[in-house]
């Protein structure tokens, strides 16, 4: 088992920056990572995918968030991060990060981001 925790949510207003971080319990090889990713989930929406990184450093990005949103990963560590500029009210929801690996996929518990008006 994998146990991911995710930090650096919280409360920011309009146009600010947030990063978020989220680091695994325990190491886990490079060459058994297939991706890392940020997912969120918006009030009275579904979960979507925000921001992924795939092996190769392959990134990919919800339409809403692009140009605003950077993630990127340290292997050594097996930390992920998302980096937020420019935040909108509509970015606020529940960040959850998952990493999906050859033993399965696994989640963290989510950190809430809240962007004031």
């Amino acid at each position: 088992q994998i146990q991911l925790v995710e930090s650096g949510g919280g409360l920011v207003q309009a146009g600010g920056s947030l990063r978020l971080s989220c680091a695994a319990s325990r190491r886990v090889y490079i060459n058994r990572i297939y991706s890392m990713a940020w997912y969120r989930q918006i009030p009275g929406k579904q979960r979507e995918l925000a921001a992924q990184i795939s092996r190769g450093d392959t990134t990919e990005y919800a339409d809403s968030v692009k140009g605003r949103f950077t993630i990127s990963a340290d292997n050594d560590k097996n930390v992920v991060f998302l980096q937020m500029v420019s935040m909108p009210p509509e970015d606020t929801a529940i960040y959850s990060c998952k990493i999906t690996t050859t033993m399965g996929a696994f989640w963290g518990q989510g950190t809430q981001v809240t962007v004031s008006s």
